[in-house]
């Protein structure tokens, strides 16, 4: 159990009197949901940019009491969203202690319980199981079986001397074993078609049936999957009837706002360095110019993986310079981006006549998503104290290994630094990390609006040389 304040009740008869009754799944995901809507709570906490598109159309299917399928492209957050559902469910649930099924010990279902309920009455002992284990989940491959999904006969008990004909002598697969749960199925059209016929009846009768054993075992159970368009992928599709059997579908998408995909960096992105809002928001801004891409294949889409990877691979060489340079902080900086790139070409699918090409379309991607970044945070600032610099003759050397006290050492006192800062949102509290970041931000930004010339030699960056 995920906690011991379970209540108190360790028997049938002890639940009677504590008042239970028996709320089937979708009842006590109904009841829930509408609480926290009443009581203006996140319902899913964790989910970004949905709020006036996905979310509605959620809500709206999980009060109807409808299965269904999240429909949509890669890395679009359907797994993390199938996820929250669990805790839409009652923290605590009662069940016959030992079931495999988790019957309810007011309504049991299977043989043993049912025999242990006759035999023992009120005193059927009960455990309590949380939330959390309610959930199952099972990523569709080919291979599954029938038998993973819902069962098969155990050789285990047969040779203990049982016949083939006991229904006791069935293992329970992942599906019944999920009775009064939630059961998520994830890339459900790579599951073989003749497997996904063996969901019919969990959908629609609510039942399962096992090879050619006379058994009939109703199961309480909700069935959310997960699903890429079937333009898209090539592995398999889901099955008409099956389709048919589930309540509602519900397309999910990228996020339509650049502060949300900010957030989402925030919240998913493990850094272990600083990593500032101007350089989450370049990498925002580049996530989205390749989901606009013509050279990007969209019919893959561009995961919100990719953005996070981007984040958490410019910390990462933050922290290597922090280590080479002996800096006692790893702050990133703009000469961060570049070295990430091509790490990232394997998440993305480019279109027919791109071979070749793929490092030099995201090199240009970026440097657009910089200077929207630039003009975005410091556009009408007076930035003239930083080209007079250039105007007479000065220079500033950069790169991925050059500490940040260099950086600031060749560029001197600067008027208008200030003001970057408060721009940029660091105000009086900045490190000299987050200076020097600011810093080759603002230079970075001044070359790509032509306002003053870069050059790269022997891998380092040389603003102002002509």
């Amino acid at each position: 159990m995920s906690s011991p304040n379970h209540p108190s009740a360790a028997t049938v008869g002890q639940l009677r009197e504590h008042g239970y009754q028996t709320r089937t799944v979708k009842d006590e995901i109904r009841g829930n949901l509408l609480g926290r809507l009443r009581s203006g709570e996140d319902a899913f906490p964790g989910i970004v940019g949905f709020g006036e598109s996905v979310l509605p159309e959620l809500e709206t299917a999980l009060l109807a009491g409808h299965d269904l399928v999240l429909l949509g492209e890669r890395g679009q957050g359907k797994t993390r969203l199938m996820r929250t559902l669990a805790g839409l469910l009652d923290e605590w649930s009662p069940e016959v202690a030992g079931c495999e099924i988790h019957d309810d010990p007011l309504q049991p279902v299977c043989v043993r319980c049912r025999a242990l309920a006759a035999e023992q009455g009120d005193d059927l002992p009960v455990t309590w199981r949380h939330r959390d284990d309610r959930y199952t989940e099972k990523l569709a491959t080919p291979d599954t079986s029938v038998g993973d999904l819902i069962g098969d006969v155990d050789p285990v008990k047969v040779a203990q001397g049982r016949t083939l004909g006991d229904p006791e002598t069935v293992h329970y697969g992942l599906v019944p074993r999920a009775n009064r749960g939630l059961f998520g199925l994830n890339e459900l059209p790579d599951l073989a078609e003749r497997i996904q016929v063996g969901l019919f009846n969990v959908l629609e009768e609510r039942d399962i049936q096992v090879r050619g054993y006379s058994l009939r075992l109703p199961l309480d159970v909700f069935v959310i999957a997960t699903a890429n368009p079937e333009d898209y992928t090539n592995r398999g599709r889901i099955i008409t009837p099956l389709k048919d059997r589930f309540g509602a579908e519900i397309r999910t998408h990228y996020l339509s706002e650049l502060a949300d995909e900010i957030t989402l960096l925030r919240q998913e992105a493990h850094v272990v360095a600083t990593v500032d809002d101007n350089l989450l928001e370049v990498l925002a801004r580049f996530t989205r110019a390749l989901r606009d891409s013509a050279s990007i294949d969209q019919r893959s889409g561009v995961s919100a993986r990719f953005a996070i990877a981007a984040a958490e691979g410019v910390a990462g060489s933050a922290l290597r310079r922090a280590a080479r340079a002996g800096e006692s902080t790893a702050v990133a900086r703009v000469c961060d981006l570049p070295i990430v790139v091509p790490t990232l070409i394997g998440k993305l699918e480019f279109e027919m006549g791109e071979e070749g090409r793929e490092v030099a379309v995201l090199d240009h991607l970026l440097k657009l998503a910089v200077a929207g970044t630039f003009r975005d945070r410091l556009s009408g600032l007076d930035l003239s104290g930083f080209t007079e610099v250039f105007a007479e003759g000065g220079i500033v050397e950069t790169g991925n290994l050059v500490p940040g006290a260099d950086v600031l050492r060749q560029l001197g006192t600067v008027p208008g630094l200030s003001k970057v800062l408060d721009r940029l949102g660091y105000g009086d509290s900045a490190s000299p990390g987050q200076v020097a970041a600011a810093v080759e931000f603002t230079l970075e930004g001044l070359h790509l609006t032509r306002r003053i010339e870069k050059e790269n030699v022997d891998g380092r960056t040389v603003y102002g040389a002509a």
